[in-house]
C-alpha cells in the first residue's frame, strides 16, 4: 500500500503520535528542563508509533543508536506489518522555548514511502529557505537574498518593504543579516523553533513571508514536509 494516498487510519494515527508528545512534554512547560521534556516527548511518541500498523525505520531521529536511547537513527518502529515506511522525527523543535513557557515549540513527525524521504546523513547543518504557496516555485537556495526577495516580491505582487523574513538569531547569520538590512525587507529575529519559522510562511495571517539562513538538517526535513 502506498502511502502517497494516506489511508485515513495512518493519518490520524500520527496525529495521536503528535499529540501524546505534546501532552508528556507540555507538563514541563516553564520549569527549565530542556532534557526533561525531551525525554518525555521522546518516550512518548515512541510508545504510540510502535502501536501503528506499519513497519517504520527512523531515517532522522535523536541522533545514533549508541547516543540516543529511543528514536535513534536506523530503529524500526510499528507493527511490523505493511506498509514500509520512513520515518523523520523531532519529538520537540524548540526545548529552549518549552522550558523558557514560550511559544512555537512543535513536536513533529514525518512518514513517507520507504526509500523516498531524503536522508541527510551525517550532515548536522543545511542552508534554507522556505516560502509558502504564493510564492512556490519563485525561489533558488543558491541564489542571494536580495534575488530571492525580489522573485518573492514579484510573485506575490507586492514590494520589498511588504515582506518579512524570519531568520533564527545566531551569530553565524551576521552576514545574511546585513545583506537583508540593506533592502527594504523587515526581519523577525527568532531564538528557536525554526519549523514553526518555515510553517508560518505557508500562514497568510502570521505576516511572514520567507524564512531564510542555517539550521539543523532534521528540521529541514522536517519543514519541507510540512510544507509539501
Amino acid at each position: 500500500m502506498s502511502i502517497s494516498e494516506p489511508n485515513r487510519n495512518l493519518a490520524l494515527e500520527l496525529v495521536r503520535v503528535i499529540e501524546a508528545a505534546a501532552l508528556a512534554a507540555g507538563r514541563f512547560m516553564g520549569r527549565n528542563d530542556k532534557n526533561g521534556s525531551d525525554e518525555a516527548a521522546v518516550e512518548a511518541m515512541r510508545l504510540m508509533l510502535n502501536s501503528i500498523e506499519m513497519k517504520g525505520k527512523v531515517i532522522i531521529g535523536e541522533g545514533e543508536k549508541d547516543d540516543a536511547p529511543m528514536l535513534f537513527n536506523g530503529e524500526e518502529l510499528g507493527t511490523g506489518n505493511p506498509p514500509e515506511v520512513d520515518i523523520a522525527v523531532d519529538p520537540i523543535d524548540g526545548t529552549r522555548l518549552l522550558a523558557l513557557g514560550r511559544a512555537n515549540a512543535l513536536a513533529t513527525v514525518a512518514v513517507a514511502d520507504r526509500g523516498s524521504m531524503f536522508n541527510p546523513g551525517p550532515f548536522v547543518y543545511m542552508q534554507k529557505i522556505a516560502v509558502g504557496p504564493s510564492a512556490k516555485g519563485a525561489i533558488d537556495v543558491e541564489a542571494s537574498p536580495l534575488e530571492n526577495l525580489n522573485r518573492i516580491a514579484r510573485a506575490k505582487g507586492c514590494g520589498l518593504d511588504d515582506l518579512t523574513v524570519v531568520v533564527l538569531d545566531r551569530p553565524r547569520h551576521e552576514q545574511l543579516l546585513a545583506e537583508l538590512r540593506a533592502t527594504d525587507a523587515r526581519i523577525r529575529l527568532i531564538t528557536d523553533g525554526d519549523v514553526a519559522g518555515a510553517v508560518m510562511t505557508a500562514w497568510p495571517e502570521s505576516g511572514i513571508d520567507v524564512l531564510m539562513g542555517v539550521g539543523g538538517t532534521p528540521e529541514g526535513v522536517l519543514s519541507a514536509c510540512a510544507l509539501q
